[in-house]
């Protein structure tokens, strides 16, 4: 576009947001008429300091982008194929919780990496004299615990 239609599209929004002010102005009041202006105000601010026409252009190039998007069997493709990939990551993570396998898998790494536990009746003797620590029962529930990793 030239110069006289970039002049022409400015003062035409001007005058069309300035009827929108009048018309919030007596509908609705001061505070929302004074939004209106706000607004149409940066319409010839854009144009004078040449910001209209990068609008324009940006605006050209997301229609482009989005024309492109809607008719390409392409991008159809992708989009399927990352909509795929979101659904597997996602089931994934859901499996991984309901099963536990974190806690397993932790489980029996702390098992590989640390030696044999002893038994725990003999863990709780003191001093020899064939008396546990702590309780059989007790004893049979951490066993449980740490089997589970859990501690």
């Amino acid at each position: 576009m030239d110069e006289a239609a970039w002049t022409a599209l400015a003062i035409t929004l001007t005058v069309v947001g300035g009827l929108v002010t009048v018309w919030t102005w007596r509908r609705r009041g001061a505070v929302p008429a004074m939004r209106a202006a706000a607004l149409t105000l940066l319409v010839p601010a854009a144009y004078l300091t040449g910001t209209l026409e990068m609008f324009t252009r940006i605006v050209d190039a997301v229609g482009d982008w989005a024309f492109g998007l809607v008719l390409s069997p392409v991008v159809w493709i992708g989009a399927a194929l990352a909509g795929t990939s979101v659904l597997l990551l996602v089931g994934a993570g859901l499996l991984d919780r309901r099963s536990g396998s974190r806690r397993v898998g932790r489980a029996r790494r702390d098992e590989l990496a640390s030696p044999e536990a002893p038994a725990p009746a003999d863990k709780g003797n003191k001093g020899g004299k064939g008396k546990p620590a702590i309780d059989d029962d007790l004893a049979d529930i951490e066993a449980l615990l740490r089997k589970r990793g859990i501690s």
